[in-house]
């Protein structure tokens, strides 16, 4: 492995045998371990077949190739179940893989979880010590270190208090600034900035930023907030369904692919939507959705920070049931950001009905968005259900343009 390679990945996968834990005694899965160590056929698995992917168990991770270079923040990307958390736990050395090798140059810290090999009767402080020696350091880091680690988990005050009592925020402050820490050439984080406020998660972005390119530490980072990951990292992989599907130099780049732009980098706009037929419900039947300038032009092109729109929704009404709603999820990237829902007193009437949603001038800051359409019958049935049906239209906030502001001299 060359000397600037931190990791390098070779046909890496991972199986994992659906309700099955183990083979029952401690000698079976010796012979089980035995016999994948020696490339022969498992004794204990169905005859003639190695690993069988079938409703016995599945495949996690895929035949996985990449090289990482010392000193890259790397962006693991993918939806829910793409194998990010498993991809992670073979790097760390967690759990082994079924097929393929990892090689690593250096020491590994891992922040996988949070509050992971915390003592819950134990005080932040003496966590410290045996969350540490966990991770790898020695009682004379520790010792020289704590003073640190306390004044950047900004838990001071509590950190003489058993960690019980911690709220996940305190937790995940705590567990952060011990493994942000350790002496390692590679930090793993996963997730680890979902929990707490906006001034620590920024803190600790800084922190990472400041280990692998002022200590040429190398990070790799797993996060649904897109933004965490544009701010941190400098490369991309994009997993889907326990395959990489797109790797870049560029973290842009990935980011887009998984928002789902274009490869020259310009935005796919689904500005409008018209119903094919696909979807119908007497009480509630959407037609088209669209965003529409205030004097009611379609809009194409990327919105203006600085200036009003609306999203229409033009519904069909047959048989007007007042226990009809609709909503929006409003997403950037994976993250939902916020919902819309229909207001208490929209009344329904039989025909066509349009019903307009206001997005005021400098609501949404400059990126892509996500509006994700649902309705149903409350409490009954659904008529649009946002995890089956991609009812949804997307938009991209322009940046807006610098205000030059000239000032004369009195």
């Amino acid at each position: 492995m060359a000397n600037d390679i931190a990791i390098k990945v070779e046909n890496l996968s991972k199986y994992y045998r659906l309700g099955v834990i183990n083979n029952g005694t401690l000698f079976r899965d010796i012979q089980s371990w035995t016999a994948r160590k020696l490339g022969k056929e498992d004794p204990h698995s169905k005859i003639g077949s190695k690993y069988d992917p079938s409703a016995e168990g599945f495949w996690a991770l895929k035949d996985l190739n990449f090289e990482i270079k010392k000193g890259d923040r790397v962006g693991i990307i993918g939806h829910n179940g793409a194998g990010k958390s498993t991809l992670l736990k073979l790097l760390s050395r967690i759990t082994a893989p079924t097929e393929g090798s990892i090689k690593i140059s250096g020491k590994i810290s891992s922040l996988l979880e949070v509050g992971t090999g915390f003592h819950p009767e134990l005080t932040g402080r003496e966590n410290i010590y045996m969350n540490g020696a966990i991770l790898g350091m020695k009682r004379r880091e520790i010792d020289r270190k704590i003073d640190e680690i306390i004044e950047f988990s900004e838990i001071k005050e509590h950190i003489d208090t058993p960690v019980k009592r911690y709220s996940s925020g305190m937790y995940v402050r705590l567990a952060f600034a011990v493994a942000a820490h350790l002496d390692s050439d590679i930090l793993i984080a996963d997730e680890v900035l979902a929990v707490g406020d906006a001034s620590f998660q920024q803190k600790a972005l800084g922190k990472m930023n400041d280990l692998s390119t002022g200590q040429g530490r190398t990070v790799l980072f797993v996060s649904h907030n897109m933004m965490q990951i544009q701010n941190l990292c400098n490369r991309g992989i994009v997993l889907e369904k326990g395959r990489i599907v797109r790797q870049d130099d560029d973290v842009q780049k990935s980011i887009d692919y998984y928002l789902g732009k274009s490869e020259d980098n310009s935005d796919i706009l689904t500005t409008s939507w018209k119903n094919d037929g696909k979807v119908y419900h007497e009480s509630f039947n959407p037609l088209s959705l669209e965003f529409m300038t205030m004097d009611n032009h379609p809009v194409s092109s990327a919105l203006d920070y600085n200036t009003d729109y609306k999203i229409r929704l033009t519904v069909d009404i047959q048989k007007p049931n007042s226990y009809a709603d609709f909503w929006f999820w409003v997403y950037r990237g994976a993250e939902r950001v916020f919902s819309i829902g229909d207001p208490d007193s929209v009344t329904y009437k039989q025909g066509i009905n349009v019903f307009d949603f206001y997005l005021p001038k400098r609501a949404l800051l400059p990126g892509t968005y996500i509006f994700d359409f649902g309705s149903s019958i409350k409490n009954t049935q659904w008529i649009v259900n946002c995890t089956e049906f991609e009812l949804c239209v997307s938009c991209t906030v322009a940046e807006p343009e610098s205000e030059i502001v000239v000032c004369e001299s009195v």
